[in-house]
């Protein structure tokens, strides 16, 4: 097979979470899904009403969005909403849809909330629910289901339930409150801080307020009215979304959208005349402070806005056993072997391919070797929308670098070889009429020597993966949520090639 690559759809990733959480119940075709432990027709329902956006890339309507909030007995509320929208990548035009519901008490804390996401051959579910002061949380992906328990200082919200948050609020510009948060898709947790920065007078008078919210890094602003309807939402990647009739916001039209990968690579000035040859690269990335950008030398050094990646050579590597007990000084060693929602490690079908792959290697290094080469051979290079999860793609064999990742993540760490997750740009010339830097995804792995971390990419098929690989943020979905709130800030300068 030849050596051909695809990049990542990490930009799809920030949509789904832009979007937040959708309802109850939507249709595909003639399909219909279903997630329903939170049944509305057995809470008394008071007053209710659809509100329908429409979703915008750039200037291109390409989805919509619709919500509804209902008054439970006992004085809580119920927060439906659905989503469906259209991207193109690398030509190919897919639909993603969103459905869910948060259910709220009369004090306003989240009690449970249901996530449903299809997309190609994406099937993902999400429950959530309140436990005193643990969210219980079931996560079900390609016919697996885990268990995660996440402990809580107090009840967090979820996308939709921001409503009734921000209807609780005395909104006036210079208003400025913090309120805890969960994303169902990328597990993230934390604080997010919303501000009120201007305020609108709408054509009929009333007063609306623009709210700006930060969340991991992710920056948008919303056009609320007091009573805590959205009527516009702006994001990163040109992303909008904009009240609507029902039928103005479902006339999505038949052309092709925009690509989005396209659309968001990072600007550049330089050359780099053999990328994936390159061993040694320095450039000068702006758009993002220093200090978030990992510093690991001699592997990649940062100083000041300058970052110079240097790859080691394999000869340069120890001859480790494969799964060999030591590691580095005071290296956290678990964390690069544990299993996660989206690796199951361990599981027996993987287990199974990983030791039919690896075989008799002697060692770690030539296991890595047979495990890149089969991730890249094994899975086919499609544009693929959703949460990447390494059985899933273990049995439908297709994907783009996220799911190679999960894929070769998931088998490595299953026999016992250190291996974690790398997220941030690289370069490619296989877009546009001149080669950019791009964002993606890639595994890095403990290989011993001065370097001991390594990076591979299996969705090129290196072993070590090109110098042109710039890592910002390591781990999981719920670290890569961090590079959402980078893009369309960020330019390279070649300085040094080699």
């Amino acid at each position: 097979m030849g050596r051909v690559s695809l990049l990542n759809t990490i930009e799809i990733l920030a949509v789904v979470i832009w979007l937040g959480l959708a309802s109850t119940f939507v249709w595909s075709g003639s399909e219909r899904y279903t997630v329903v432990p939170i049944d509305p027709r057995a809470l008394v329902l008071g007053h209710s009403q659809d509100r329908w956006m429409g979703i915008f890339f750039e200037d291109q309507h390409v989805g919509f969005a619709v919500n509804r909030s209902s008054a439970v007995s006992g004085g809580g509320m119920l927060y439906e909403a659905r989503s469906q929208f259209r991207v193109a990548t690398f030509g190919k035009v897919q639909t993603v849809t969103t459905a869910g519901t948060a259910l709220v008490n009369e004090a306003g804390r989240l009690e449970r909330f249901d996530f449903l996401m299809l997309a190609d051959q994406v099937r993902l579910v999400a429950r959530g629910e309140m436990r005193e002061t643990e969210l219980f949380m079931e996560v079900i992906q390609a016919g697996e289901a885990s268990v995660l328990r996440f402990p809580m200082n107090e009840p967090p919200h979820v996308g939709m339930s921001l409503e009734g948050v921000i209807r609780q609020q005395p909104l006036q510009v210079g208003l400025r409150f913090d309120v805890p948060y969960f994303d169902p898709i990328t597990l993230a947790d934390g604080e997010m801080t919303l501000e009120v920065t201007d305020v609108e007078v709408l054509e009929n008078g009333e007063e609306a307020y623009w709210i700006e919210s930060r969340f991991s890094g992710i920056e948008s602003r919303s056009l609320v009215t007091p009573a805590g309807e959205t009527l516009r939402q702006e994001g990163a990647l040109g992303l909008s979304m904009v009240r609507m009739t029902a039928d103005e916001a479902q006339d999505i039209g038949d052309g092709e959208p925009l690509d989005l990968i396209a659309a968001s690579a990072v600007p550049m000035t330089g050359r780099i005349p053999e990328p994936r040859n390159t061993r040694r690269l320095t450039i000068e990335l702006t758009g993002v402070s220093s200090d978030k950008i990992p510093n690991e030398p001699p592997l990649q050094s940062v100083d000041g806005q300058q970052i110079t990646v240097d790859i080691p050579l394999l000869l340069e590597l120890p001859p480790m056993d494969v799964a060999d007990p030591s590691f580095g000084e005071g290296e956290p060693l678990d964390p690069s072997l544990t299993a996660s929602p989206t690796l199951p490690v361990g599981h027996i079908e993987i287990r199974q391919r990983a030791e039919e792959v690896i075989g008799q290697a002697k060692t770690r290094r030539e296991a890595v070797e047979r495990l890149t080469a089969h991730v890249f051979d094994y899975v086919s290079k499609e544009p693929s929308i959703g949460v990447p999860n390494g059985l899933e793609v273990l049995r439908n064999a297709r994907g783009d670098c996220n799911e190679h990742t999960a894929l070769f993540v998931s088998l490595a760490r299953t026999v016992g070889i250190p291996t974690r997750i790398a997220a941030g740009i690289v370069y490619s010339n296989r877009i546009g009429p001149k080669g950019a830097f791009y964002y993606h995804a890639w595994a890095e792995v403990f290989l011993g020597g001065p370097t001991g971390w390594v990076p591979v990419d299996p969705t090129f098929g290196q072993m070590p993966a090109d110098a042109t690989h710039i890592k910002l943020v390591e781990g999981d979905l719920d670290r890569q949520i961090e590079l959402l709130g980078m893009m369309g800030h960020l330019k390279v300068s070649v300085l040094d090639v080699r």
